[in-house]
């Protein structure tokens, strides 16, 4: 199979889908690899490392989805993208269709298949392909959510951790709101910063773990509806990080509960990618990250990641190179047939929505795939 791998295009992406190591596994099995000039420049690997290792360097992105099978990248594709697949295409990344109705119908219509990173899942309900990007996004929450309380930032000028004695001065009160991959990892970095974090989530088995893991050095809730509003009111930072797999994100936040918040608190939405969590989220960017509602300073970059984009793309490609692989090897009907994870994954087929959750989130209707 031909796998071609373009240069990310959306705002600030750094990111690649193969690195060259990929590249040479992909070579070594009989495949062909395109990629874009300039692919992973950003991220320290030049167009030569990618010849090195067997790789075609395409001159534009119509080279690379004109001669492509599969296509393997990063973040959903931007409208110049649209018009560059063709029929029977596999389009292998992040696509998050919930919250982006044209992007989803663009897809439809041009009779690709999209096989999305985020709901691929592992034998143990797992989601592998987007745990190591929900690893950076948490981690980053914090640390862009103390630079957005800085006064110059229009925040309210609280230090994360507080000042320790003989002048002492409370901690913030941060408020992590779900406890898989995100939320666990945005506690990790915000207690070890100092906060004083208190961790919701819907159930109680996974904040049960992380409650005896911290011995009383974090809070835990069920997020109940007033729980939850008393914690953000009084919150200086609430961190999104909800997941529904394939849906959007649940709104847990209006504007009247962000006016009980004191000014210049901050809210980082992780979960922007699926539409957000507040009724004034919307998507910003790593150009202009942050705006201010009802009083609270807002980030809400889809692309998180991509602030550490070297680091990201490592544990990225480690996670999807295999699939890619077998996708390169035995073409998307045998690769899903084979793995139930896999075909997890695939969201769009031959002008179909193939994924329940996709279907009810968006209003279309489901089709089960039905393979040739």
């Amino acid at each position: 199979m031909i796998v071609g791998c373009p240069r990310e295009t959306k705002n600030h992406e750094y990111r690649v889908g193969l690195t060259p190591a990929g590249v040479a596994q992909i070579v070594g099995a009989g495949g062909t690899a395109i990629v874009e000039t300039h692919a992973g420049a950003r991220v320290g690997f030049a167009d030569a490392d990618y010849r090195a290792a067997g790789a075609r360097i395409a001159a534009t992105p119509a080279e690379v989805y004109g001669a492509a099978e599969l296509i393997v990248k990063v973040k959903e594709l931007q409208p110049p993208e649209f018009a560059l697949t063709h029929p029977g295409q596999i389009l292998f990344g992040y696509h998050h269709f919930a919250p982006a109705p044209e992007l989803l119908q663009s897809m439809l219509d041009a009779g690709v298949s999209c096989l999305a990173y985020e709901t691929v899942s592992d034998a143990a309900g797992g989601l592998p392909l987007l745990a190591p990007m929900s690893c950076i996004a948490g981690r980053l929450a914090p640390q862009v959510g103390a630079w957005a309380l800085q006064m110059a930032n229009g925040g309210s000028g609280v230090l994360l951790g507080g000042v320790p004695a003989p002048t002492p001065v409370p901690p913030a009160r941060v408020v992590v709101i779900g406890a898989g991959n995100v939320g666990a990892n945005a506690t990790q970095i915000a207690v070890g910063m100092g906060a004083a974090v208190t961790l919701f989530d819907r159930g109680t088995e996974k904040i049960a773990v992380l409650d005896a893991h911290y011995r009383g050095r974090i809070a835990t809730a069920v997020a109940e509806p007033q729980a939850l509003a008393r914690a953000i009111a009084d919150a200086d930072l609430v961190i999104g990080a909800v997941l529904i797999r394939g849906e959007s994100a649940p709104h847990l936040i209006d504007r009247a509960l962000l006016r009980r918040m004191r000014p210049g608190s901050v809210l980082v939405d992780v979960a922007i990618d699926q539409g957000g969590i507040a009724e004034t989220s919307r998507p910003t960017s790593h150009t202009a990250p942050l705006f201010v509602e009802e009083g609270v300073v807002h980030y809400c970059v889809p692309n998180m990641p991509s602030a550490v984009a070297r680091t990201a793309t490592l544990a990225l490609t480690l996670a999807t190179l295999p699939f890619v692989l077998t996708l390169a090897r035995d073409g998307l009907e045998a690769a899903c047939a084979a793995d139930a994870g896999l075909a997890a994954g695939l969201q769009v087929h031959r002008g179909a929505v193939t994924h329940a959750g996709l279907a009810a989130a968006s209003g279309r209707p489901f089709a089960p795939v039905a393979w040739d």
